[in-house]
Formats: structure tokens, sequence, C-alpha cells
């Protein structure tokens, strides 16, 4: 159905993955279980972290920043993949695929800037041990976080408008699980040049800038590592890193591939395979943070442990 005024559609239809919709119900098992375990490894990190005071120190809060990410991201995504698995519900309001489309990338956007931030926290914890404590401070860290919303709210708010103004006057059927903006895009019946160079931009200029910041961080890190004398200090140092760089890779990696894919590999890429490695970026990743963390993390380990082993004394 068409509004006629505006050429918006009343709602779209999510095919949700295309070729493998007989598989729907079997994929929904993973797809819920991921969820589940991410919902709570990252709900308990941030209980953990949020309740005890010994843990309120830059690298912490910054996690515990990164599993609210991992929550929302995940959340505006797969409830309504898994309907469309479950019970065959397709459809989302034009609004409602707008307002999934902004958190979906404001999600994206803030975590990408949260890892910026915890290298920074890292490259000052090794290359300056000394002021680490007084350069990171509270007031420090409120700031950066008021920055990071203010600059994604602003870079991602766009997308809406630009969406918001173009024609739908033929399909609305997106071979998609979720609303994201080129999926969107492409089903308008009118120039979508602006969208395509302002995603471009948005990409290459922050999302791109994001991890060549990471990168400058990690090759000062090794530099600095590396002129250590002491072999045990060498791998002390670079195992609190180590964490960190699994979860860049989890989070880039199946990012940038669905970027490439959706704007000059759909030629190339199964579709099938774009949309089951997009819902892997919304899904892995918040699994597997709070798992690497909480394995590779002595002081987070410890705390888990105490809070359960209470729990079932006190029963």
């Amino acid at each position: 159905m068409l509004n006629t005024s505006t050429f918006h559609p009343d709602y779209f239809h999510l095919t949700g993955i295309p070729g493998l919709e007989q598989s729907h119900l079997l994929l929904s098992i993973p797809f819920c279980i991921m969820y589940v375990i991410a919902l709570l490894g990252n709900s308990i990190l941030i209980l953990v972290i949020g309740t005890n005071e010994t843990l309120q120190q830059p690298m912490y809060l910054f996690l515990m920043m990164l599993a609210s990410c991992d929550l929302l991201l995940s959340s505006s995504t797969v409830p309504k993949t898994l309907c469309i698995f479950w019970f065959n519900y397709h459809k989302i309001s034009f609004n409602g695929c707008l307002v999934q489309t902004f958190f979906i990338h404001f999600s994206f956007g803030t975590e990408s800037t949260i890892l910026v931030s915890m290298a920074y926290d890292r490259y000052q914890a090794i290359c300056h041990p000394l002021t680490y404590t007084t350069t990171l401070t509270g007031s420090l860290i409120k700031k950066m976080v008021l920055v990071f919303f203010l600059r994604n709210f602003c870079i991602i708010t766009p997308f809406v408008f630009l969406l918001n103004r173009l024609p739908y006057e033929h399909s609305n059927v997106i071979e998609h699980t979720y609303c994201e903006h080129m999926s969107m895009a492409r089903l308008a019946t009118a120039d979508i040049l602006v969208n395509v160079v302002y995603g471009l931009i948005i990409a290459g200029f922050f999302s791109g800038g994001d991890l060549i910041l990471i990168i400058i961080s990690y090759v000062l890190i090794i530099r600095a590592v590396l002129r250590l004398r002491s072999s045990d200090a060498r791998l002390k140092a670079f195992n609190t890193c180590v964490s960190h760089i699994c979860v860049i890779v989890l989070f880039y990696s199946p990012a940038f591939f669905s970027f490439i894919a959706h704007r000059v590999g759909h030629k190339y890429v199964p579709l099938r395979v774009h949309i089951l490695v997009a819902n892997f970026y919304v899904l892995f990743p918040p699994m597997m943070n709070p798992i690497i963390y909480g394995v590779k993390t002595r002081e987070i380990r410890s705390r888990v442990f105490h809070m359960f082993y209470g729990a079932f004394t006190r029963d």
C-alpha cells in the first residue's frame, strides 16, 4: 500500500535470508542461542562493572560502554529477525524501518569510537604508565562519552532524512532480515547518488578513520613493548592487548565485508552469503565480546565467579 502524498509505502516486507526461506526455522536456533548469550553476557558485564568500585577504572568503564552498545546493536535487529523466522511476520512500518536503520548505524558508529578509546587507553597504560591515572580521569571519560554520542548522532541522523526524502513507488520488498541504509535506498525510484556518496564519506572518514587511529595506537604500543628488556614484561604488556585486538577483528571484518558487498560486491557475492554475514556482525561480536573479556581479564572473571558463588551459597 502506498501513501500517494509522500510516495512512501505504509510498510516494507523483509524477506529474511533469500534462498534459505525453507531453513528459517532451523537458522532461528543458532540465532536465538547467540542472542540469549549476548543478552546475558553483556548484562552481567554491565552489572559486575557498574556495582564494583574497584572496577571503576578507564579500561572497565570503556568495556561497560562497549557492552551497552552491543546490547543496543543486537536488540535493534535480532527480535525482528526471529519474528520472521518463527512467526512468518515480515512486515515493518516505514517509520519503524527508519528507526531501525538509525539505531543500527548509530550503534555501529558508537562502538567504533569506543574501540578507538580502548586503544588509546592501552596506549596510555603501556607507553605512559606514570601519567596514566592523571591523564584518563573520570572527567575526561565523561567528556569523551558526550563527544561519542554527539558525533554519532550528528553523522547518523542525516541517513534518516536522506531516506525519508526518497519516493518508493514500486517495490516495498527488502531482501534482508532488517532495515539498513543501502537496502532501503536501493528501492527508491529516484536518484540515490547523495545517499551513496554520504555513505562512502561516513565509512571512509569516520569508520575508516577510527580503524586507522587504532592501527596507529598499536604501532606505537608494539614499538614501546619491544623496547622492554624483560621478556616477562613484554609478554604481560602484549597480553593486556589480546582481548581488545580480538574484539577489533570480530567487529570490523564482517562490517566492512557487508559494506563492500552492498556497493561493489553484489554482482560477485551471493545475496544469501551477504545477508548471513550482515547478521553475523550484529550477533557474533556482541556474543563473543563478554566471553573474550571474561576469559582474559582476571578481575572480571573473579568478580563474576564471586557474584554467582555468593548467590548460590545464599540459596
